[in-house]
């Protein structure tokens, strides 16, 4: 754990919880509610235990808790209630908000838990959507702002996997005589496949035959599916590879495999608009989002 970031400005805490700044610093004021240290240049630095306490305060803050209310509760009673509020329930921001906390807690209870309370309500296509997908962009904030460690990320990218997969598991049965076959991978270097996996699970329940390939393939990995006699649509996402200067060499590459073939390829992500006014020899076709392909299925 000495690699986990443990202390946090008040912009940080602004970020992740979503409070202002300045009425942090009317609680902590008029309340005493965080206690903040100092750096030897006198800059106000939080703890880690300061951000966890404020994301309970914000939950409980947000479902009609008062803050002169919260400001009497002990340390374990804001954690007490905060919790069982995050259980009991579990839909959209208050959702999202949980899974913050189960994030910078570490804590996989909690994360299950406000899972399991929302699939009771909804279905997981719809926790997907609009409630991981606005997740996943606040990380996304979290990253730009420098406010999230790799390993907060890590921890809770491979919970939502387990989820995609497991319901993707559930479907696999279900595709009997699939005429369409669609190859999934991401470019060499790139490992952010939640987009992917959950675009799998997309196909496999309109009754895809899916072949899921994963992180980090180069191209040459790919030789036994170009030259099959099937159809194969494949299909790639991207965040961070290529590189912006690659992006285009690297279509150029794809370009000329699946040239004169019946293949095709899918690609998303942002990087797609640096090629979108190219003409292509092969049937390539781009998406800026998964959201986008999914209105075309």
């Amino acid at each position: 754990m000495n690699n986990i970031k443990q202390d946090f400005t008040i912009r940080d805490l602004e970020n992740i919880s979503g409070i202002k700044a300045h009425t942090i610093r009317i609680w902590e004021k008029r309340y005493d509610l965080l206690q903040p240290k100092r750096s030897e240049t006198n800059i106000r630095y939080y703890s880690h235990q300061n951000l966890t306490k404020l994301l309970n305060i914000s939950l409980l803050n947000k479902n009609n808790f008062k803050i002169s209310k919260i400001a009497l509760m002990t340390e374990e009673e804001i954690i007490e209630n905060s919790r069982a509020l995050a259980f009991d329930v579990a839909v959209n921001d208050e959702a999202i908000n949980s899974f913050t906390l189960s994030m910078f807690q570490f804590d996989k209870t909690l994360f299950n838990d406000t899972y399991t309370k929302l699939l009771h309500q909804i279905t997981f296509r719809d926790i997907f959507k609009d409630v991981f997908i606005p997740f996943l962009e606040q990380i996304g904030m979290l990253w730009q702002t420098e406010t999230l460690l790799a390993a907060h990320e890590h921890f809770i990218s491979n919970l939502i996997a387990q989820k995609i997969q497991i319901n993707t598991e559930k479907l696999q049965s279900s595709v009997v005589n699939a005429k369409n076959t669609y190859v999934l991978f991401l470019p060499e270097n790139e490992i952010h496949e939640l987009g992917l996996l959950y675009l799998n699970y997309e196909l496999v329940l309109r009754g895809n035959h899916t072949i899921y390939l994963g992180q980090s393939l180069p191209l040459n990995n790919l030789s036994y599916f170009f030259e099959s006699d099937r159809k194969i649509r494949f299909v790639t996402s991207m965040t961070i590879m290529p590189y912006s200067d690659k992006v285009f060499e690297y279509f150029q590459e794809i370009d000329t495999i699946l040239e004169g073939s019946k293949h095709s390829l899918i690609a998303i992500g942002k990087k797609t608009n640096e090629v979108k006014e190219v003409s292509f020899k092969s049937n390539v076709y781009l998406y800026e989002s998964v959201k986008d392909l999914l209105k075309e299925l």
